[in-house]
């Protein structure tokens, strides 16, 4: 009687039927089951599904995905995303200037400036592990050099 098809981008209810260390299990309506990625779970870090969701929970979910196995990607973060996300979304991108490359900032370094400050930093240590090296072996590889 319930022939629902499970399409990519719908919403449907289920319940949770399992939990595992990468997501959790979710009986879909004609007794489909799907997983909710742990990465999928929620709109912060997620360190553990149990801290989320339980077994027996029912969950509204969207279908991310398919498969030609019957395999279904779930999602409650994209339920939850669609509200907050759009306000935040383009505020970082007005920060930069016409050329889309760089920020707004005057104090900001350009790679290449990041990259020269790097080596020289690099160069310095280096020098500084060497002269410290050769002191500590008594100088006798600046004596074998004066040979």
């Amino acid at each position: 009687m319930i022939s629902m098809s499970i399409e990519v981008g719908s919403v449907v209810e289920g319940i949770v039927t399992g939990i595992t260390n990468f997501g959790a299990f979710v009986e879909l309506p004609g007794g489909k089951v799907g997983l909710i990625h742990i990465s999928e779970v929620a709109d912060v870090y997620v360190r553990d599904v149990k801290d989320f969701l339980k077994e027996q929970d029912k969950v509204k979910v969207k279908v991310l995905s398919v498969d030609e196995r019957g395999k279904i990607g779930l999602s409650i973060k994209q339920l939850q995303a669609p509200s907050p996300s759009p306000s935040p979304s383009p505020s970082p991108r007005r920060t930069y200037s016409n050329d889309n490359r760089r920020p707004n900032r005057s104090n900001t370094l350009t790679f290449e400036d990041k990259l020269n400050k790097f080596m020289k930093d690099s160069d310095e240590r280096l020098s500084d592990l060497k002269r410290n090296t050769e002191s500590k072996r008594g100088g006798r590889g600046a004596a074998r050099k004066a040979e």
